[in-house]
């Protein structure tokens, strides 16, 4: 099982609903990968309805691209799904939401997302919702009535509660909350790099304590804001692996599978992305306009496997890099979706 906790399938050029071309498609299946959790919908500053008609027309297009692609790609929505994809060695796609402002104030609403494929969701992105605090937001208030609701209901339905944008106060509200392990799927080691989108040890042990998963990103938040390397992603891994135990550790790259190319273009749109997070107040702290969401040495489909051998060559066992590869992320999503 190899597993992306949170990565996008095509290159960073994409815009909207485009079809996969026939190479991103060739990307895919050379990854390796098992499954992706891929993230639909929008993240802040859209009210609730039109955050989840956005969540429905993302649906049908990734529909229409496994329906394409049937010998490249699947929908994995059980823990049969992911064993699936890997026996016919197909990439499955598992659908998340890195906001809950889609049902912040209707949580009967998650019922009809569980029923459309919906398995992992964030409570709250970078700002705050009405279900609690994003961790760029200072006053870092905890899961409000509605988001212990919230919590209550993607328990009972089987859709994995992901804590990687929530302040911290709202992150440890849902740890204590939920009575099935929840994720940080795609987040760095705060005593590494100080930044609100990290953990701290406490969290990621109280995260691991109850049988949760920390997945490590590909982000320039590792290395102080520079575009990261495989070095750093390696470096917050073995933390992580040291507080939470070996059980407990992923990768969410939060990147997309093709490599990417530093055309002119990408960067224009990078410089774009960039600005537009910034004035929409979403931005984390260190997102700059030449911070480049990849790793140079790690720029390729075939990114995990690069990094089981660093890992390997470091010392870590078989055993140990198989959980943290996908292992780990297949366990959880058996114990939290049924």
């Amino acid at each position: 099982m190899i597993i992306d906790g949170l990565g996008f399938p095509g290159n960073d050029t994409r815009d909207g609903h485009e079809p996969l071309s026939g190479g991103e498609v060739e990307d895919i299946r050379r990854s390796g990968l098992t499954a992706i959790h891929l993230t639909l919908g929008a993240v802040g500053g859209m009210p609730p309805l039109g955050a989840f008609e956005k969540i429905v027309r993302d649906i049908t297009h990734w529909d229409e691209q496994i329906a394409a692609n049937p010998q490249v790609m699947c929908a994995v929505r059980s823990a049969a799904d992911l064993q699936s994809a890997k026996q016919t060695q197909r990439t499955g796609l598992i659908y998340g939401l890195q906001d809950g402002v889609s049902f912040e104030d209707d949580a009967d609403r998650l019922e009809t997302l569980h029923q459309l494929g919906i398995r992992v969701i964030q409570p709250t992105y970078n700002r705050r919702n009405l279900l609690g605090d994003g961790c760029m937001e200072p006053a870092n208030a905890g899961l409000s009535r509605a988001g212990f609701t919230a919590v209550e209901k993607m328990n009972a339905l089987g859709i994995l509660v992901d804590l990687s944008h929530c302040g911290r106060r709202t992150a440890m509200d849902a740890v204590a909350a939920s009575n099935r392990p929840v994720s940080f799927t795609h987040t760095g080691c705060y005593a590494l790099a100080a930044h609100p989108r990290h953990r701290t040890d406490k969290e990621m042990r109280a995260v691991a304590a109850g049988g949760g998963v920390i997945g490590i990103f590909i982000m320039p938040y590792l290395s102080g804001g520079s575009q990261p390397t495989a070095a750093d992603v390696i470096r917050h891994i073995e933390h992580a692996v040291n507080v939470a135990g070996e059980d407990h550790v992923s990768i969410g790259t939060d990147g997309v599978v093709s490599p990417t190319q530093l055309t002119p273009e990408f960067i224009e749109k990078f410089r774009k992305e960039t600005r537009d997070r910034k004035n929409r107040g979403i931005a984390a702290p260190l997102e700059s306009e030449t911070g480049y969401l990849f790793a140079a040495d790690l720029n390729t489909p075939r990114r995990f496997a690069r990094l089981m051998d660093l890992l390997l060559a470091r010392g870590h066992g078989e055993e140990r890099v198989r959980k943290i590869l996908g292992g780990n992320l297949a366990r959880l999503f058996a114990e939290t979706w049924h």
